[in-house]
């Protein structure tokens, strides 16, 4: 889009990763600060990680920096949602991705993948990590600005 032009917010917009720990939980986090309430924002995994509860830690690590608070955040997967009318679905990875379209075969959605790196992958010592995770969480929300406008309009 050119400068300051930006398509009409969405109603409801759905990001999905893989376990809702990580990538989706952060995105969900920046939107819901730059959209306020304007739009319902909400985030989802394709399945549990059953070894885990809440966002991952590194990712409350980062997010605090910011001034998010991910401590309540609970993962959910697709199955999980209690309402699945999202106008604007946003996959953060090609199996995430495959389950939107699924999704939304039968009604009128959007659907955009913005491939995500995985900062899970990320090894070394602490610092090598957050620096990971921070790299994602600052792509995401220079996205979720591309995308939405600096403050949602």
């Amino acid at each position: 889009m050119g400068s300051g032009s930006h398509p009409p917010l969405p109603g409801a917009v759905l990001f999905a990763c893989n376990f809702n720990r990580v990538r989706s939980p952060m995105a969900e986090a920046v939107a819901k600060q730059i959209l306020g309430d304007r739009v319902y924002v909400d985030s989802c995994g394709l399945k549990p990680d059953v070894d885990a509860e809440g966002a991952d830690p590194f990712v409350q690590a980062v997010m605090a920096e910011q001034g998010f608070d991910l401590e309540g955040h609970r993962p959910k997967t697709f199955d999980d949602l209690t309402d699945d009318s999202f106008d604007l679905v946003i996959s953060l990875t090609p199996e995430a991705q495959h389950r939107a379209v699924e999704m939304t075969r039968h009604r009128a959605a959007e659907i955009e993948y913005w491939p995500t790196h995985d900062p899970t992958l990320a090894g070394g010592p602490r610092e090598n990590r957050l620096a990971a995770y921070r790299e994602v969480r600052d792509a995401l929300a220079q996205r979720i600005r591309e995308r939405f406008g600096e403050d949602g309009e």
